[in-house]
Formats: C-alpha cells, sequence, structure tokens
C-alpha cells in the first residue's frame, strides 16, 4: 500500500526546495516518511496527504475468522507503515480460525500467569495453530518469548509476548499504545504457506 506520491513543483523553485522535496516524496514501500525539514510547509502539505490515504472504517471491537485450517505457525514479523503497525504470524498450512480482541489482561496460556505488558492497551490474539508438529517438535522457537521482535520506535506497538501453545492454539500478547482501532485479514503464501495479519491503526 502506498500512500506517499511524488509532489511536483514548478521547475523554477529554488534546487534546496526541490532536494527537500524529494525527500519526503521519495520513501520506501511501507517505511515511516520523516520530514526533511521539520515545520516547513512541504511537510505538513506531506503528513495531510497521508493522513487523507489512511484507511478508515475499522474498529475495535473483536474480530475472528469463520474458517478452520490446520497447520503450524513457524514465525512472527512486525512493521511500520505511514498509518498503522502490522503483525504477520506465517503458517504451514490453509489459513486457519483465529481471535483478535482487547482484554483487561493477558495470561499464559494454560498455566494463568498474568503477563505484564508495556502500554495503555492489551490486544490478545489466539490462533488456531500450534507452534509445534504432530511429533511435538517446535515450528517457531524465538529467542526470546517476552520481546518477539523489537518494536522500538513504532507509533502502535509497545511489545509483543508470546503466551503460550497449548492444545492447538497459541497465544500472542500486543501491548499497544492505546485502545486504538484495527482489521484482521489472511493471505495465502508460497506452496501450502498462508499468513494472517493484525494492523492496528495510528490514530482513530
Amino acid at each position: 500500500m502506498k500512500l506517499f506520491r511524488a509532489i511536483h513543483q514548478p521547475f523554477h523553485r529554488p534546487i534546496r526546495t526541490a532536494v527537500a522535496i524529494l525527500a519526503v516524496a521519495v520513501v520506501p514501500a511501507g517505511a515511516v516518511a520523516v520530514p526533511a525539514l521539520a515545520g516547513s510547509s512541504t511537510a505538513t502539505t506531506a503528513a495531510a496527504v497521508a493522513t487523507s490515504k489512511c484507511p478508515t472504517g475499522w474498529g475495535s471491537l473483536p474480530e475472528a475468522s469463520k474458517f478452520a485450517g490446520a497447520g503450524q505457525l513457524t514465525d512472527v514479523r512486525t512493521g511500520r507503515h505511514a498509518c498503522f503497525d502490522r503483525i504477520v504470524f506465517d503458517v504451514k498450512g490453509k489459513p486457519s480460525w483465529f481471535r483478535v480482541h482487547y482484554v483487561p489482561n493477558v495470561y499464559t496460556v494454560g498455566q494463568g500467569n498474568l503477563v505484564p505488558l508495556r502500554g495503555g492497551a492489551k490486544l490478545e490474539i489466539i490462533l488456531s495453530v500450534p507452534s509445534y508438529d504432530d511429533d511435538y517438535r517446535s515450528t517457531y522457537n524465538p529467542a526470546n518469548r517476552n520481546e518477539l521482535t523489537n518494536v522500538s520506535g513504532y507509533r502502535t506497538f509497545r511489545q509483543v509476548v508470546d503466551t503460550g501453545s497449548f492444545e492447538g492454539e497459541t497465544a500472542i500478547g500486543v501491548g499497544v499504545r492505546a485502545r486504538l482501532p484495527f482489521r484482521v485479514f489472511t493471505l495465502g503464501g508460497q506452496g501450502s504457506t498462508s499468513r494472517i495479519v493484525v494492523d492496528v491503526a495510528h490514530r482513530w
């Protein structure tokens, strides 16, 4: 999703201004633009264009899928976008049932221990895929279950935690800056793989 486009200016503008415009307009896909000149009219215009193109119609009520699949979780990834922060779950197999909802607290699966999360709100993501195969061999074994990815510098995400995989389900806790709107969808991958994607907006 490209949220920024080049802003065309007359050719008689000073070279310094043209360079500043290109610094704002040319942004890699999925990156967060940082204005070249803080407080300039060009930076303000670029920010306004980005905001006006952000998706709308998202909400903060629970989301759940209406289909079932089979597979195993193989990876968890996060990324920053112009309008939202994204978390992606890579699955070996077809898209599976999921439930995403805000909760007062997050607990470890099977044990019920409270899991502290940074941020003003807590988003729980439950996937009907385990992080182990039929022989109980791990298919996803993060180095640090309390910090699945490095989300420092993200506008919305504050922490991503693996709260456990038990009886065919895996639960993930996401610390969010505030109770912000989100969306959930699935994507096909190469071969028999698939992805479950959760986007949480930067603002209402």
